[in-house]
Parts: C-alpha cells; sequence; structure tokens
C-alpha cells in the first residue's frame, strides 16, 4: 500500500492563543488521491491550507510532506513549498509580467531550470486550457476565469508532489466557473494529488476520493463521496448538507 505524500497530524492552530481555529486535525492524503474539504464559511478551511503549505505557525501538531516537516519558518520550508503547489482564490498573478512571464518566473529562478525548456511546457499548459493566445497578455487583460486557469498552470510548471486549491471558483461568475472545473476535473483523471477547498458541493461530489467536512476547526466527518452526500452520519453534516440544497434551489 502507498505511503502518504502528505501527513497531517493533531494539528492545533489559534490566532489569539484562546480560541482554536483548528482543532486536533488529522488526515493523510496518498498518490492520486484528491481530498475535498467543505464545511461553513469560517470553520478553518482555508487556514488548513496555509498550514500545509507552512504559510502560517501551529502550536501543535505538525504536517510532513513525505519524510519531512512542513514548518513555519523552517529551515527547508523554501525547497518543500516548491514540492507543493498552491492556487490562491485571488490569483496572486504578478499585473507588470504578461502570462507567459508569470508562469516562467519561479521554475527559471527558483528551480534554475531552463528558459526553453520551461516555455515549452508552459505553452503546452496553455494550449491545453484554451490560453496560448493569452501568453503575452497582461492579468489586467483576462477575464477571472481565465486568471484561475494561469494560476492553475503556474503550479503545474513547479512539477508539485501535490496541489492546494483553495476557493478558486469563489469570485467566478457560474460561466468562469465552469471553466475552471473542468481543468481541475481533468488534473483528477490523470491521478495528480490535491486537496481541494471548496463551496462547489456538486463538484466535490464528482472529483473527490475522500470528503473531509470541517466545522469550527474540527474534521467532524470523513468519507468517500457518495457516502458524505447520500448518507451523512452526523446531525451537524445533515445540516449542513439540507442548507446547500435549500441554497441551490432558492439561486435557480
Amino acid at each position: 500500500m502507498a505511503e502518504p505524500i502528505l501527513t497531517v497530524d493533531h494539528l492545533v492552530k489559534s490566532y489569539d492563543g484562546k480560541t482554536n481555529v483548528l482543532d486536533n486535525v488529522s488526515f493523510a492524503v496518498k498518490p492520486g488521491e484528491v481530498i475535498v474539504v467543505v464545511g461553513p464559511s469560517g470553520c478553518g478551511k482555508s487556514t488548513l491550507l496555509r498550514c500545509l503549505n507552512g504559510l502560517e505557525p501551529v502550536q501543535a501538531g505538525r504536517v510532513k510532506l513525505g519524510s519531512e516537516t512542513v514548518a513555519y519558518g523552517g529551515r527547508n520550508l523554501a525547497a518543500l513549498r516548491q514540492r507543493i503547489g498552491m492556487v490562491f482564490q485571488s490569483y496572486e498573478l504578478f499585473p507588470h509580467l504578461t502570462v507567459l512571464e508569470n508562469i516562467l518566473l519561479a521554475p527559471t529562478k527558483v528551480q534554475k531550470r531552463p528558459r526553453a525548456e520551461v516555455q515549452q511546457e508552459a505553452e503546452a499548459l496553455l494550449d491545453r486550457v484554451g490560453l496560448l493566445a493569452k501568453k503575452n497578455s497582461y492579468p489586467r487583460e483576462l477575464s477571472g476565469g481565465q486568471k484561475q486557469r494561469v494560476a492553475i498552470v503556474r503550479a503545474l510548471c513547479m512539477h508539485p508532489e501535490i496541489l492546494l486549491f483553495d476557493e478558486v471558483t469563489a469570485a467566478l461568475d457560474p460561466e468562469m466557473v465552469r471553466e475552471v472545473l473542468d481543468v481541475m476535473l481533468d488534473l483528477a483523471r490523470e491521478g495528480k494529488t490535491m486537496v481541494i477547498v471548496t463551496h462547489e458541493m456538486q463538484f466535490a461530489r464528482a472529483i473527490a476520493s475522500r470528503v473531509l467536512f470541517l466545522d469550527d476547526g474540527r474534521i467532524v466527518e470523513e468519507a468517500p463521496p457518495a457516502d458524505f452526500f447520500d448518507h451523512p452520519q452526523t446531525e451537524r453534516a445533515q445540516r449542513f448538507l439540507r442548507t446547500f440544497t435549500f441554497d441551490a434551489v432558492a439561486k435557480q
């Protein structure tokens, strides 16, 4: 049986030293798995992803990538982050750089890879997501969905072992949401290892290997998607899913 790529062991995170935003969170991610984290707003989902990438210090527990500990301020953090791709809700593209320059920056400057090699790969990935014609455009000239697809290509060009997606469709209109989710579904079909925070429940059901339901900083339920969505075991998960169904109907 394959060893986990990522292991989260009894993680505790607090911003004020009094209230735990993450409270004893533990789970593991194996190669090729897609872990989808769902839960109400403010339950700690985005904080969890930031801790997985060493962007936040924690008060207890640890995150391990393979056999190495990922820790805020750790000596090997820069090297470990190259192995963990992160795609943010707000794109985080450099506005003064073109699409292609945004993608080439980290592989050429951080990984010291030959520009010609990275450019060939970047252009192939841009073509795959339908954006090759935009390679010389600036972020301000792109739609939200296009910016997010560029951010995904940028992460892929670093050849990460695992990809983290933090509410990447939250700021997009429905048509743009579909553009981005289709790219992520393709990555899942290729066997990419991913941890995804999302409010898109139908997408979560379609893409997840396992669903983690987070509430008040704790994993309340962990199950395959069919079990979680059809037969949630806890009253809190049942209530959450009823609310989602009501919201979905109300928006139609």
